[in-house]
């Protein structure tokens, strides 16, 4: 069985903060938040304006947003669960940060998310040139209706 680290961001400390915290809860995960190094404010996350900083940086997938800190215990952890909020069609650009910042050598990656609606859409893809080629980045699940604490944990413990 893989030690399993359950990561994500939450731009507003929302709906994927929650998902990350129940699946932390469900299988009993340590838990690591990505913060940005500037968070994000509500202007920033505004959709109709084009120009807002979450879609001009989702655009431009070369955006790098900086990380808070450099603190995740990735070293330690096998399979890395890494949650977040679906943006402009896929993951925001902070994962890319996240995972360029730390050593995914032989790890498993598995993506959940949240969303208005939509499915991974372009996610994996986008992350795929950020890790080495040793590791592996798969969808994992989608947390836009609640699942219950036992089916979480399910999900998790098919992941080994």
């Amino acid at each position: 069985m893989s030690k399993k680290l359950v990561c994500y961001f939450s731009a507003e400390a929302g709906r994927t903060k929650r998902a990350a915290q129940q699946i932390a809860d469900a299988a009993g995960l340590d838990i690591y938040e990505i913060k940005p190094k500037v968070p994000y404010t509500r202007d920033d996350l505004y959709w109709p304006n084009d120009k807002c900083r979450s879609v001009v940086e989702t655009l431009d997938r070369s955006f790098r947003p900086e990380l808070a800190d450099h603190d995740a215990p990735i070293a330690d952890y096998d399979t890395i669960l890494i949650g977040y909020p679906l943006w402009c069609h896929g993951c925001p650009t902070i994962i890319n940060t996240f995972l360029e910042s730390y050593d995914f050598s032989n790890k498993k990656v598995v993506l959940f998310m949240t969303s208005g609606g939509n499915g991974f859409m372009h996610s994996a893809e986008w992350l795929r040139p950020s890790v080495p080629d040793s590791c592996t980045i798969t969808e994992g699940i989608n947390c836009n209706r609640p699942m219950s604490k036992e089916k979480l944990a399910e999900w998790v413990a098919s992941l080994d």
